[in-house]
């Protein structure tokens, strides 16, 4: 039986990071929200049901123990008749329409059979960086609102 030893790997002195980039950080939490919406709009064109869950931590009352329970999730859809009968799609950041471009909140498409793929482009503008001054920006709002 033949022993391995240090020895023979290559040690480097590389940490993992313990902070995430803000950016990416905004990023993801886009990406996941779309991801949602994606899978929302696909059960929507199949007829099924989509019903995202998250974790809740709960105490036990006979106990007094902490635990994790898995409970289901409201998504809302994020689009909409619009009044030309065209369907509209805003991109939330949390509770907040983002600006798109200068005064523009909405993206109009003209059927729903565009909605998924028009969803997955949104996601991959968010994760390629497209987006991401209008990202800043609705979180500075959104921190903003929380100071006194």
């Amino acid at each position: 039986m033949a022993t391995a030893t240090l020895a023979g790997l290559k040690l480097t002195a590389a940490q993992k990071s313990t902070s995430i980039n803000p950016v990416q950080l905004r990023r993801n939490k886009m990406s996941k929200r779309l991801w949602e919406q994606i899978q929302l709009a696909k059960a929507q064109t199949s007829g099924s049901q989509f019903s995202a869950s998250k974790f809740r931590t709960i105490i036990d009352s006979e106990t007094g123990v902490r635990k994790q329970v898995e409970v289901p999730k409201r998504v809302k859809a994020w689009w909409f008749i619009a009044e030309n009968g065209k369907t509209a799609i805003t991109v939330r950041y949390g509770a907040r329409v983002l600006e798109l471009a200068k005064g523009k909140f909405a993206i109009e498409i003209s059927s729903p059979n565009e909605l998924v793929s028009t969803l997955e482009v949104i996601k991959s503008a968010i994760e390629v960086g497209e987006l991401d001054t209008q990202l800043e920006t609705t979180a500075g709002n959104v921190r903003s609102s929380f100071q006194r």
